[in-house]
């Protein structure tokens, strides 16, 4: 992905120069995409999440080089408010300013409302919205201090409708989208603004995985379901890709989106149009 934009006297610049970008949860899958996007942009950036430590290391370097651009890791447990902390301060006292920040950090399970298990549930809450509260109470005063930031919060279509059997999740998402409703009115005055994305599905290796665990389950073909099972909901019948939510992120990180703060905003093909 190469995001540059070209001057008046024909120079080509990147819209994200000599910014600095965290992204939670970004080792694999849309977290990784969109850190990609943003290192593109111009913008150095530390990466966040699990994974074999050498595997992170070579995925440093891949970035750093295609994109010319500073990339750093931290393996703070997102569970944990003291260790969110200290990547925040970090990532402050190596760079000097913490610029944008994107709370893609997110786990899943699915089980009825009346079975689902407590651990379940408080882990779901902690990892997928009370980390995006921490993260972003400790970087506003970063951003206040450089009159600019951008936080953009990886929210979901369940931040917007619901599902069945979700409740940790749909609610944990609805809580994200509140949040960055009160954090944009918080900071509407101070060059900062605040925005959800909410994806539909997103293609990465663990819907693929899906796809084929779900076709052997029950007979049918890949086709059938991604149509019928995945997409039922998405009226475009097609999955987004990590590239346009990349894309997006980093549009909305620019000086272009200024004046955009305080929005939810699908990427999910149609699904919340019904």
């Amino acid at each position: 992905m190469n995001i540059q934009l070209k001057t008046q006297d024909g120079s080509v610049t990147k819209p994200l120069a000599g910014r600095v970008s965290l992204v939670t949860g970004s080792t694999s899958g849309i977290g990784l995409g969109i850190a990609r996007a943003l290192a593109a942009a111009g913008s150095a950036v530390v990466l966040n999440g699990l994974g074999i430590a050498a595997e992170i290391a070579r995925t440093r370097d891949q970035i750093s080089a295609d994109c010319g651009v500073k990339v750093g890791y931290s393996a703070a447990d997102m569970t944990r408010p003291e260790a969110i902390a200290e990547m925040i301060a970090a990532t402050i006292g190596e760079h000097g300013r913490l610029d944008v920040l994107v709370n893609n950090a997110g786990i899943q399970y699915v089980a009825p409302l009346d079975q689902f298990p407590i651990e379940k549930w408080d882990a779901i809450l902690s990892i997928n919205l009370s980390s995006a509260f921490h993260t972003m109470r400790l970087a506003l005063p970063a951003m206040r201090q450089n009159k600019f930031g951008r936080i953009i919060n990886i929210a979901s279509a369940h931040g917007l409708v619901a599902s069945p059997f979700k409740a940790a999740y749909v609610a944990a998402k609805h809580g994200i989208v509140g949040l960055t409703k009160v954090a944009a009115l918080e900071t509407a005055e101070e060059g900062i603004t605040c925005n959800a994305i909410c994806p539909g599905y997103v293609y990465t290796p663990l819907v693929e995985a899906q796809i084929d665990g779900q076709a052997r389950a029950h007979g049918i073909s890949r086709e059938k379901v991604i149509r019928d099972v995945l997409l039922a909901q998405q009226p475009n019948k097609r999955f987004a890709t990590v590239e346009e939510l990349g894309a997006l992120t980093v549009f909305l990180a620019s000086e272009a989106a200024a004046s955009i703060t305080g929005i939810a905003l699908p990427v999910d093909g149609g699904w919340t149009a019904h």
